[in-house]
């Protein structure tokens, strides 16, 4: 039982490790960029926009009744 408990133990160590591994292979080459003012604006609204669309998503998501 130790043996799986050991093994379960490892799966979050592993998806904490990719997913900073995926924040850095993008956040990397987009530093080298924002030096640029139009692409530091354009990175600046990527993010508001991918803000505002997954609040909108999760709200969709969590609301039982439609908006409209």
């Amino acid at each position: 039982m130790r043996e799986f408990f050991l093994n379960v133990s490892r799966y979050p160590r592993y998806l904490v490790a990719f997913t900073l591994g995926v924040m850095n292979s993008v956040a990397e080459p987009l530093a080298a960029r924002r030096s640029n003012p139009v692409t530091a604006v354009a990175l600046i609204g990527a993010l508001i926009s991918g803000g505002i669309s997954l609040t909108l998503v999760l709200r969709a998501m969590v609301n039982s009744t439609p908006m409209a």
